[in-house]
């Protein structure tokens, strides 16, 4: 090797730990002269590439930091009032330099074990501790992917709970108009499957009968409104069904809460708390519910216990409920937490606290009705009377205001033809006022206008302002100095092993695998401050980005086409499964639902098949975790008519790579349709 190609050939060096001595004794002791012969044993060579990949050449660290730096000016800071679930937000330095940027959290292993685990344990049982303070519910989980597959989440268990999979008495959800877009989009999705009948109304007029599961609305809703859903709630539950709120945990802390109104379960996002943007996610979601639904919630739960010395001890919860343990009788593939997102709004809300919280809240509402007071004032009318930090304008002349809006690099949101909205987060200042007031005044008069902080929060309405206390434990009162957070962080990292302890040697697709360089450029303003939903002109740098990965991808892969949208592995492989089963409809084949899944794979792929409308049939393997080619036949055989595809957890949950894995996928092709999706994990 040249001079000149040792610094683009030293990430892999640095990055992949074993020196030539150490790989030269593992080698020894595994019995083997070079990686070349162990590869050989370890990978069959009828199923390695024969062929370099055309993608291009590495890069050392130093090119690529300045390349992704270049890359990301290709996207636009505005400022964004777009709102619809994603805020602006403050990440607190101390959070951000002690938990963000710090690999002794974003290194760390799922808490499988509980005694190497007791910091991150404890961070999570805080998360949970604040989504059901401020909700108002017993009972939340450690984090769901994102509020939209939250919500549907929420149906599913509902539909699960009121309906036997062979006997559906109750098929209809109720969801109400006035929630947030994306959200019906997976609502209506992921009610395919199972046969659910989607009945989209306002929830004023509905008239729910016995054959309604359940129901969703938004809190505060699409628009901004604040609505008092305690007497659709009742209605519902009278009828024999459940009721999801879909709502923002920094709007609860001055709102009255969703249990207190009667919900069944609360669902949303923890974004707003601390968590960048960064186009969309990754972010932390939740879910709380009333005790009933302890047994069937989905994610993880963090519990206390004891030890064997009889000193508190904290563990996951509850895991029977889970998909490696119930596989096909699992009611939801989710087997993650967005766990290093959830410790941050966990953290936020530590760091500031309940009166924190709420004087964040309270200041965010004084200046949006202070916008709205003075767009009144100028001859235009709001949607809502009473809204928290979304505002909507009616308008006639919505161009001439964006024009005006994007002059001043301001994005708002623009719903249909004459209305438009605007939302405001606590990155907000008193100067960003005048910018936004200014695009809905003439060209000649100047803007002025007084913030009347006395008035209090006269836009939310008074019977639904909270009374009631929340954060009231000891670690949401006690580390809001820098110093004392500092030292919390510290603490419970210290409690841990992560990548900055020791190697850890358990198989993940989790970022552990990803080095300091390629962690950097999450922090920085150009990649986390950029809103999903702004014009795409806006997001260059975003669009480079993917579609140059998903070409790298199709190359890696070999197939023709690759989808990004699937935010965990779990999430894929449903993707995946739908895709097969709108392929044998489109081949007028509807009635091909039978999913044949190894007893080797991963736990997640018979719970997505269930969910995707499949029907689990399950294939043996052999002792040494080979698939069961004899049973897998018999099997095919078996249910030919009905025949969807196969599932393939690739190396297997055993860490096989099997050698007749072609052969499988050739015979099973002819089969199956012509059809087959392996899923590697």
């Amino acid at each position: 090797m040249s001079i000149l190609e040792l610094q683009s050939k030293e990430f892999a060096k640095r990055h992949i730990g074993p020196n030539e001595s150490e790989t030269q004794k593992m080698l020894h002791e595994t019995g083997f002269s070079d990686l070349d012969s162990l590869i050989e044993k370890t990978v069959p060579s009828g199923i390695r590439m024969k062929n370099a990949l055309r993608i291009p050449r590495a890069m050392s660290e130093h090119e690529y930091l300045r390349h992704i730096k270049n890359v990301s000016l290709k996207n636009k800071i505005f400022k964004n009032y777009i709102g619809q679930g994603y805020y602006g937000t403050i990440t607190p330095s101390v959070i951000l330099r002690n938990i963000f940027e710090n690999p002794g959290w974003y290194t760390q292993y799922t808490p499988y074990q509980a005694e190497i685990s007791q910091g991150r344990l404890e961070s999570l049982l805080n998360y949970q501790t604040l989504v059901s303070d401020l909700t108002g519910l017993p009972l939340a989980n450690a984090s769901l992917l994102d509020e939209a597959t939250a919500a549907a989440e929420a149906m599913a268990m509902f539909f699960n709970l009121k309906n036997r999979q062979d006997h559906v008495e109750r098929p209809r959800f109720f969801l109400d108009a006035a929630t947030f877009p994306q959200t019906k989009d997976v609502i209506y999705t992921r009610a395919i499957p199972f046969g659910i009948e989607v009945v989209e109304g306002d929830y004023k007029s509905a008239n729910i009968d016995e054959t309604y599961f359940g129901a969703l609305v938004q809190y505060p809703n699409n628009v901004g409104s604040i609505e008092d859903y305690s007497v659709f709630i009742g209605n519902v539950q009278q009828a024999g069904g459940h009721v999801a709120m879909a709502t923002d945990l920094l709007a609860l802390s001055v709102l009255t809460s969703p249990g207190e109104l009667g919900a069944d379960v609360a669902i949303g996002s923890a974004q707003r708390l601390g968590v960048p943007l960064g186009y969309g996610g990754p972010h932390a979601a939740f879910m709380a519910a009333k005790d009933d639904f302890k047994r069937v919630l989905p994610g993880r739960i963090i519990g206390v216990s004891v030890d064997a010395q009889g000193n508190r001890a904290l563990r996951m919860a509850l895991q029977t409920r889970e998909q490696h343990i119930k596989r096909e009788k699992a009611t939801s593939n989710i087997c993650t937490a967005q766990a290093l997102l959830a410790n941050m709004a966990a953290m936020y809300a530590v760091y500031h606290g309940p009166q924190g919280l709420k004087a964040i809240a309270e200041r965010i509402a004084i200046y949006a009705q202070t916008v709205a007071a003075e767009i009144e004032a100028r001859g235009f009318e709001l949607v809502s009377e009473y809204f928290f930090d979304t505002i909507v304008v009616k308008a006639s002349d919505v161009a001439a205001i964006r024009q005006k809006a994007e002059a001043q690099k301001i994005n708002f949101r623009y719903i249909g033809e004459d209305l438009i909205g605007i939302s405001i987060d606590e990155t907000v200042i008193v100067e960003d006022l005048f910018d936004i007031i200014n695009c809905f005044e003439n060209d000649t008069d100047p803007v002025a206008f007084d913030i009347n902080a006395d008035a209090g929060t006269y836009r939310l309405p008074e019977s639904l302002i909270r009374k009631s206390s929340y954060l009231t434990h000891a670690v949401f009162n006690t580390h809001h100095s820098e110093s004392q957070m500092m030292r919390y962080i510290k603490y419970l990292e210290n409690k841990d092993l992560s990548l900055n302890t020791s190697m850890i040697s358990l198989g993940s697709c989790t970022m552990k695998l990803n080095a300091a360089t390629q962690m950097m450029p999450l922090s920085w303003s150009h990649w986390g401050s950029i809103h999903p939903f702004v014009p795409v002109e806006q997001a260059g740098g975003y669009k480079e980005l993917v579609d140059n990965l998903g070409k790298y991808l199709c190359e890696i892969t070999a197939f023709d086409a690759c989808s990004l949208q699937p935010n965990s592995g779990a999430q894929g492989e449903y993707a995946g499964l739908l895709t097969i089963k709108a392929y044998h409809e489109a081949q007028g084949n509807p009635h091909r639902n039978v999913m044949l899944i190894p007893i080797s794979a991963h736990g997640t792929n018979p719970a997505s098949a269930v969910m995707a409308g499949m029907k689990v049939v399950v294939v043996k393997a052999l002792e040494n975790g080979y698939i069961d080619v004899a049973d897998l036949k018999a099997k095919a055989a078996q249910h030919a008519e009905n025949l969807a595809g196969i599932m393939i957890t690739y190396p297997s949950t055993y860490g096989v790579y099997e050698e007749t894995v072609k052969r499988l996928t050739r015979s099973f092709t002819i089969m199956a349709d012509k059809f087959i999706w392996t899923a590697p994990i």
